[in-house]
């Protein structure tokens, strides 16, 4: 009965799905055919009409964002043939333009920011970064977040924010890995706070970075006693810092409503091997780490002593100035146990809490100095069968010292119907042809192992090692600093200068030309690149001015703060459905004459505007948005869901601090 019921649900909902797609239609068809009524051209119709095909097509997942992006991008060539039947002069964009967003300076910049963040990730940077961020903050959202997002927003006010974000995704890959948080959890807060970074320096943006020249070019078609003063470097600080903390706080305080619960999310047991060892074997084993205090009843004695009696397994030993010791030839049973050494156990929590309470041991609440090393995504629990013909058959794990030479730790033995465990003096047991191991293992040491002819890996689902190049990190934190120096300090095209970073990784062998391909997420790329002709439309049929023309002419004679709203929120419109460059470009002249008729602050409504293009939460068009929707599993919806809310209280705090701070 349960069964059917849950046939039934599965396919209600792709029905109710298509309902509330068709509805949409309907309403998005007539609220297309009204605006045509009113506007006052062909040309401005029709594109206002694209406009609301995209918009609809990106809010109801009709299809994936890319192949909506690039469906209008080709609906938009196609109109220089259609242009007579559709009543046009031409084609809404020149078919000679339609692709240049594949050469644009913003797509090229996306695709140098991942290879050269690709670069620094494979060099181990990122995983040390990641490290330490996870040894401040522990594994909850709550401390995790604040970090990644104050760190990414900090470096976002100097460098682009796609650059900050790019450089970050790696580090927060790592996160979620040793965490088990989800990356849907953590790359989002990350993501908007690089957006918010833009707006804390006038070099954080874009639009900022514009704003100064398009100010100068105001000043002379105005009076002298009109002309407005340039913005300083730190000018907009406050409001950037003031944004960035509200980004935060809403992320730790309401992150849990707002963010999506991935797959992996929700299935985290079902695929976590703990539990499948546990269904199997009966082995309820967990690894955590334990200090040697002062007078501690352990000090003295060795590994072995200490496993034997209370039925543990140590697989990490850390001296007090001295490196981990993880792995084959670092770890054995003679080893002594000193005064303020950190031990690495895996047990289960019975025996390791019988074990702590008799020796007097510190239990650590969360993994820190093997965070790095005994993370899921470097180590586990594998099976591993010894097969007929292996040399070790009549020795036990003991007499070839398993987890010195092998760097495995054994913890369980199946041998027929038999289960045994710790406690069942496995490790004296001589090797028959056929047994199981259990054993704890170092996945770089699991891949080699299956190159052995005396083991047969059982278990081939795991994080298959990296191949990772530390002995590159002085060439890969050249060419990083190259390019960081190029677009902070030099005039020179970003574009250009992030490429010459990318390509010193390639040609310094940071990476490889194939891995360089890899780190490129085409997905964003064809999204980013597809929708630029659309915001030339925008832009050239004079749709974008009509569309401002029209909504300042309603809040014209309302307070100054009412208009300045209002030029915060065509701005904010303009940004999701077009560049937020051409968004400032078009709207700072218009937004300076309002503030002139409204006798407001001119230099302060242009101010508005170049801050305002940074509000661009609500759907994947930002550069950013675009970058962690593959990685963080996202759709549409939400964005729509945690964008909404994080772009009402971008424009609330940014009109409240502007109001105090100017």
């Amino acid at each position: 009965m349960n069964t059917l019921a849950d046939e039934e649900q599965t396919v209600s909902k792709p029905g109710i799905r298509g309902s509330k797609q068709v509805i949409a239609a309907v309403v998005f068809a007539a609220l297309t055919l009204f605006l045509a009524s009113v506007v006052p051209s062909i040309e401005i119709a029709w594109v206002t009409a694209t406009l609301m095909l995209t918009i609809y097509l990106f809010a109801f997942e009709v299809v994936g964002v890319d192949v909506a992006a690039a469906t209008v991008m080709v609906l938009l060539g196609l109109t220089s043939l259609l242009a007579p039947a559709m009543g046009l002069e031409q084609g809404l964009v020149d078919n000679r333009h339609l692709f240049d967003g594949f050469s644009s300076n913003a797509v090229i910049s996306i695709i140098a920011v991942m290879i050269i963040g690709a670069g620094l990730d494979k060099t181990g940077i990122m995983s040390k970064v990641a490290a330490f961020i996870l040894k401040i903050g522990g594994t909850t959202e709550a401390r995790i977040i604040p970090i990644i997002s104050a760190t990414v927003g900090f470096i976002s006010s100097f460098m682009q924010n796609v650059g900050a974000a790019a450089l970050f995704l790696p580090v927060v890959s790592r996160i979620s890995a040793r965490s088990g948080l989800p990356m849907s959890r953590l790359l989002m807060p990350m993501g908007f706070t690089a957006i918010l970074g833009g707006t804390m320096t006038m070099v954080g943006s874009s639009p900022l970075i514009l704003l100064n020249d398009l100010i100068l070019t105001s000043n002379q078609a105005l009076p002298k006693e009109q002309q407005m003063e340039t913005w300083g470097l730190f000018s907009v600080t406050p409001i950037g810092v003031a944004l960035i903390a509200t980004g935060i706080i809403y992320f730790v305080l309401a992150g849990r409503f707002v963010l999506p619960k991935t797959k992996s999310e929700s299935s985290t047991s079902a695929g976590d091997p703990m539990q499948y060892f546990h269904e199997v074997y009966g082995l309820d084993y967990k690894v955590r780490e334990v200090v040697v205090k002062d007078g501690c009843k352990m000090i003295g004695k060795l590994i072995d002593e200490v496993e034997t009696d209370f039925c543990a397994r140590i697989i990490a030993t850390k001296l007090p100035g001295e490196a981990n010791r993880v792995g084959p030839g670092a770890l054995a049973r003679d080893v002594s146990i000193q005064s303020g050494m950190v031990l690495g156990v895996v047990a289960s929590p019975d025996d390791l809490e019988t074990m702590v309470n008799a020796l007097g041991l510190k239990l650590r609440e969360t993994m820190r100095t093997f965070v790095d090393d005994l993370a899921t995504s470097k180590a586990g629990i594998a099976e591993v069968v010894i097969p007929s013909g292996s040399s070790l058959i009549g020795k036990s794990a003991r007499d070839v010292w398993m987890r010195k030479t092998y760097g495995l730790a054994m913890i369980g033995l199946h041998r027929g119907d038999e289960i045994l465990r710790e406690g069942d003096d496995i490790r004296n047991m001589p090797l028959k042809a056929g047994d199981t191991l259990i054993v704890h293992t170092a996945w770089m040491d699991l891949a080699r192992i299956e190159k052995d002819r005396d083991f047969v890996v059982i278990t081939t689902e795991y994080p298959r090692p990296e191949e990772l190049r530390p002995h590159k990190v002085a060439p890969a934190a050249i060419f990083f600093g190259i390019a960081l120096f190029m677009v902070l300090f030099t005039d020179i095209r970003l574009s250009v200068a992030l490429l010459t970073g990318a390509m010193g990784m390639v040609l310094s062998g940071v990476l490889k030309i194939e891995e360089a391909y890899q780190a490129v997420s085409w997905k964003t790329v064809f999204l980013l690149a597809s929708l630029i002709p659309l915001g030339l439309a925008v832009e050239t049929s004079g749709t974008a001015k009509w569309i401002a023309e029209q909504v300042l002419a309603v809040v014209g004679d309302m307070p100054i703060w009412v208009i300045q709203a209002a030029v915060a929120v065509l701005a904010t419109f303009f940004t999701l459905v077009m560049s937020n460059v051409g968004a400032t470009v078009l709207l700072v002249p218009l937004a300076v004459n309002i503030a002139i008729g409204a006798d407001a602050n001119p230099a302060v409504f242009a101010l508005t505007v170049a801050i305002a293009t940074s509000n661009s939460f609500l759907i994947p068009t930002h550069q950013v948005n675009a970058l962690i929707m593959g990685p963080g599993g996202y759709r549409v919806p939400d964005f729509m869901k945690a964008g909404s809310i994080m772009t009402v209280l971008f424009l609330t705090v940014m009109i409240i601090m502007m109001n105090l701070v100017f």
